[in-house]
């Protein structure tokens, strides 16, 4: 049974995601407040941002960068970009 969330992202009423996707209280905050819309694209720039800038997910400042990133990401800041990223198809 999927659930209508007003997403933060997107501004908008959208199919919530069906699972907490993070742990703690950031996880709380997603499940609650992100689409799954939101959430994909979340998942495509991380994934941009670990090729482009070469992340190690094994790296614990590397996972403490993608968490605050995801935060932004997600819920309005400043978030990182990788420089001269061209997406494919474009």
């Amino acid at each position: 049974m999927s659930r209508t969330i007003f997403c933060k992202k997107l501004q908008k009423d959208a199919e919530g995601i069906g699972f907490k996707p993070f742990p703690g209280e950031l996880g709380e905050r997603i499940y609650d407040n992100i689409s799954q819309e939101a959430w994909q694209m979340w998942l495509e720039h991380q994934t941009m941002l670990i090729n482009e800038k070469r992340l190690s997910l094994m790296d614990e400042d590397t996972q403490k960068y993608l968490a605050d990133q995801m935060d932004k990401f997600l819920f309005g800041g400043d978030y990182d970009k990788a420089d001269g990223y061209v997406p494919e198809g474009k």
